[in-house]
C-alpha cells in the first residue's frame, strides 16, 4: 500500500455549483445548498435541555414539532453577539430537521463550478469536510458549508434521545 497522497480531480469534489442561502456568522459569509434549506424563522423561544453540549441551543416547537437547534457561532467557535437580525434557518440534516442560529441571512445565489476552489488543508490536526468549498464571486468569499458534516453522527442523535423529565 501506498503512503503517497492522491491528487482529488476538481471535478470530484464535494463542491458542487447551485444555488446557495448565504448567511452570516460576525462578519464572515457562508452558504449552504438551497436544497438542504426549509424554511427562514425569527428567533423564537428554544428550550434548554440539560447536559447538552454548550452549541445545542435545546429544542423548539415548530407548528407541533420539536426540533433540535443548534448555534453554529458556538459551534465554530466565534463570539457570540446578539443583534436584531439574529435568525434560525430550519435545514434537513442526515434525515434529521433541524434549526441553526445565525447572525443573519443574506440572499441566494448561484455559484458557477468555476466559482468554487477547493477546501484548504491546515494539517491533519484541522478536520475541514464540512466545507463543500470555498465560492469566490464579485470580489467576495463565502465558506460553503456541507450541512451534513457539521456535527458528528452523535452529535446529530444527541437532540433525538428520549429525555426523562423529573416531576
Amino acid at each position: 500500500m501506498s503512503t503517497a497522497t492522491a491528487t482529488v480531480p476538481a471535478s470530484q469534489h464535494r463542491a458542487h455549483e447551485g444555488k446557495y442561502l448565504t448567511f452570516f456568522l460576525s462578519n464572515e459569509e457562508y452558504g449552504l445548498k438551497i436544497l438542504t434549506v426549509h424554511e427562514i424563522i425569527g428567533m423564537m423561544p428554544v428550550t434548554h435541555v440539560p447536559r447538552t453540549p454548550d452549541f445545542i441551543k435545546g429544542v423548539l416547537n415548530l407548528r407541533g414539532k420539536v426540533i433540535p437547534v443548534i448555534d453554529l457561532r458556538i459551534r465554530f467557535r466565534m463570539n457570540v453577539v446578539e443583534t436584531q437580525d439574529v435568525c434560525i434557518i430550519v435545514v434537513q440534516v442526515r434525515g434529521i430537521q433541524m434549526g441553526i442560529v445565525v447572525d443573519r441571512v443574506s440572499e441566494v445565489v448561484t455559484v458557477t463550478a468555476d466559482e468554487i476552489a477547493p477546501p484548504p488543508s491546515f494539517g491533519v490536526d484541522v478536520p475541514t469536510d464540512f466545507l463543500l468549498g470555498i465560492g469566490k464571486s464579485h470580489g467576495r468569499v463565502r465558506l460553503l458549508l456541507d450541512i451534513d458534516h457539521i456535527l458528528t453522527e452523535s452529535e446529530v442523535a444527541l437532540p433525538q434521545s428520549p429525555i426523562a423529565l423529573s416531576t
